[in-house]
């Protein structure tokens, strides 16, 4: 992670429905908290007119299950932004037990902003970068 762009943390609970019948949380379950970290840091973060202006499409998912989370568990989804272009964002998420802070799932994302309008993809101003990644080590 950057150290000149920190993370964002958001709690989330473990509900009945969560759980599948290995009686743990569901993998589904996860990647919707990766998604929900996501929209939360932007919503959290970009200036309003970005807000009014862009929203995202997830072009890929990568996730990593290391421990099962569990009914009544708390849990920290941290999540930043990596490297980043004019037209896609790379996301790395972590999936933290609030109690130990124990890496349930870390998920990397790859992003791209439409314009809300034409739900075509558009450029993310440099600002918006700076304020939320790393450059990247190649142009799109």
């Amino acid at each position: 992670m950057s150290e000149t762009v920190p993370a964002f943390e958001m709690a989330v609970s473990v509900e009945p429905g969560d759980i599948d019948v290995l009686g743990h949380v569901n993998n589904v379950i996860y990647l919707r908290w990766v998604q929900d970290a996501a929209v939360a840091h932007w919503t959290a973060l970009a200036p309003a007119a970005d807000r009014e202006k862009l929203v995202w499409v997830v072009v890929r998912h990568e996730i990593d299950y290391k421990q099962p989370a569990r009914l009544g568990d708390r849990i920290i989804a941290r999540t930043w932004v990596g490297h980043a272009t004019r037209v896609r964002f790379e996301r790395h998420t972590e999936l933290l037990r609030a109690s130990d802070r124990a890496l349930l799932a870390k998920a990397l994302t790859l992003w791209c902003p439409l314009d809300r309008s034409t739900a075509k993809p558009a450029s993310v101003s440099a600002e918006v970068r700076a304020r939320f990644s790393v450059p990247a080590p190649e142009a799109d």
